[in-house]
């Protein structure tokens, strides 16, 4: 079966590099926790599987903050601003202000609406995609059962510390970086984090992710790193800090700075020339011939500076951000749209595989079956009737003659599952014969 699935290492996230993946290092320790034994990890946090007191739990809150993701806020009134500051802008707004003075309204409407336009038009594109940093948030887990005093008691997940002991089962998302102590077993789901297409089994002394989740088992972890110092809280803060300029943006800076600069030394020439003109040639300078050098260098100014190209480049990135939106694409700031065209080779690791998303089943290799359409029944009767799951559909769907499942009644279906990794079928023959097929 050609299934266009990645192939992951069980172990991947044991083999990035530690400039990739943030822990917690108390001031002054210099010890990697998550590679450091447990015995070092108990000694540079002074804690121990005994857990935490509720006065220690306190004191290193005040020490190193809530278990919370901390972001700098930029007011939604500032982003909105941020459309109006620039080369080109400072340019069109003092075009838009000369216009204003020399009461040509016509000048000033049109100067105006465009410059508005665009604003408002690259606010609310990227207003309807700001919730990246509020989503991660989301993924984190509300509540956590830790040890203090000697007992296991529920807290809010943002009071957890470095140094806690807790108790992580199925079904809860892991609240911080950890490091496993105790129990026998527990499988984590960290696909979203590292990648791994399964969850991941943990023994002692491995380590934990915050927002990952638990799939099955129970063991005890420690403390490791929280807040913004977690492998979770790297990613959002990259989310959060990602602002650089695009080549688009450089290329249209550049392009304003030549045409302003040209736009000054035509406007100081003009001046300069008026004013001699009027002073030492024709002494005869009157006050009023002020406007009419205003007028000039407003028409110069109109003239030099691209007032619509801010508007025509958010118009077109606007138009792309809708299209992909009908594909099921976020676009966070227009300018990607325009960076992303300009890509000519797309590298991607194993945390993801650019596939058409469609199953194909390849041609089966025999060993004891007669033919490929033995193989092919066989595969349909483990699979669930009328599923809509993308294997099992590839597998029914090449059963050339699907009136021949008409013969067999299915008694009994497992389905897949992680641990298992197959689907199996019991069945009945037309002659009463129980027959059991599995796939994996």
């Amino acid at each position: 079966m050609n299934s266009y699935l990645p192939l992951f290492n069980c172990n991947g996230a044991e083999q990035m590099s530690n400039h990739d993946r943030p822990t917690y290092q108390p001031p002054g320790s210099g010890e990697d926790l998550e590679k450091a034994s447990l015995d070092s990890v108990y000694q540079v946090l002074n804690s121990s599987p005994d857990g935490l007191t509720a006065a220690d739990a306190t004191a290193r809150i005040e020490q190193y903050g809530r278990n919370e993701l901390v972001d700098k806020e930029i007011s939604d009134l500032m982003k909105f601003l941020a459309f109006f500051w620039g080369p080109i802008a400072w340019m069109i707004e003092a075009a838009a202000f000369l216009s204003l003075l020399m009461q040509h309204w016509a000048d000033f409407s049109i100067i105006m609406v465009l410059l508005l336009y665009n604003a408002v038009s690259g606010f609310w594109q990227e207003r309807k995609a700001s919730d990246a940093l509020a989503a991660l948030k989301a993924g984190l887990a509300p509540h956590a059962t830790a040890l203090r005093d000697g007992e296991f008691v529920e807290i809010d997940a943002a009071e957890v510390v470095p140094g806690d002991v807790l108790r992580i089962k199925l079904g809860e998302v892991v609240p911080a970086d950890v490091r496993f102590i105790s129990g026998d077993y527990i499988s984590i789901d960290q696909a979203a984090l590292t990648g791994e297409s399964l969850p991941v089994s943990k023994k002692i002394g491995d380590e934990g992710f915050s927002g990952s989740i638990a799939k099955k088992g129970e063991m005890h972890a420690m403390v490791i790193g929280t807040g913004n110092n977690t492998f979770f809280g790297r990613t959002a803060s990259l989310v959060a800090t990602a602002g650089n300029k695009s080549h688009s943006q450089q290329a249209t800076t550049k392009i304003g700075d030549f045409l302003i600069i040209i736009s000054v030394l035509l406007c100081v020439i003009l001046v300069g020339f008026e004013l001699y003109r009027d002073i030492v040639v024709q002494d005869d300078w009157k006050w009023h011939d002020l406007a009419d050098i205003a007028r000039m260098v407003l028409v110069l100014l109109i003239a030099s500076i691209p007032v619509a190209m801010p508007t025509v480049i958010t118009v077109t990135n606007s138009m792309g951000a809708q299209a992909l939106a009908k594909k099921k694409a976020i676009v966070s700031r227009l300018e990607a749209i325009e960076e992303l065209a300009g890509v000519d080779v797309l590298c991607s690791d194993k945390t993801g595989t650019l596939t058409k998303n469609i199953l194909t089943l390849g041609d089966p290799i025999l060993f004891e079956a007669k033919t490929a359409d033995e193989i092919i029944l066989a595969g349909t009767l483990a699979s669930e009737k009328g599923s809509k799951d993308a294997i099992d559909k590839a597998v029914s769907d090449c059963l050339k003659e699907p009136k021949v499942l008409d013969d067999y009644k299915v008694t009994k279906f497992v389905p897949f599952d992680p641990v298992g990794k197959r689907t199996e079928g019991a069945v009945t023959d037309a002659q009463g014969k129980t027959l059991r097929f599995t796939k994996g």
